[in-house]
């Protein structure tokens, strides 16, 4: 077991304020992720008193759906950015050719 004191502990000093604004940094697509599920959420909670005859049960389950339908396909596009911003957006790296 180590006992080296140059091992920050900055993860557990910052607050949850610092720590959602840093990794929203690292995967700009996560806070649109919770706010599209928060409104999904917010918007069946609205809509639970005008179902209809609609089951509570069945109500609850189309939200649960898109709910998640929406954090998947927003997690699919911020890998898909991701990736174009890793691999295809880079300039290339031209490296000298030797002489003949």
């Amino acid at each position: 077991m180590s006992t080296d004191p140059d091992i920050s502990l900055s993860s557990y000093d910052e607050d949850q304020g610092s720590k959602l604004i840093r990794k929203a940094k690292e995967a700009p697509f996560v806070p649109i992720e919770m706010a599209g599920f928060e409104a999904i959420v917010a918007y069946g909670l609205y809509k639970l008193k005008s179902r209809g005859n609609t089951e509570m049960s069945v109500h609850l389950i189309h939200m649960h759906v898109a709910a998640q339908g929406f954090v998947v396909v927003a997690r699919t596009v911020g890998m898909g950015y991701s990736m174009y911003r890793e691999y295809w957006a880079k300039p290339m790296i031209l490296l000298p050719q030797p002489p003949e």
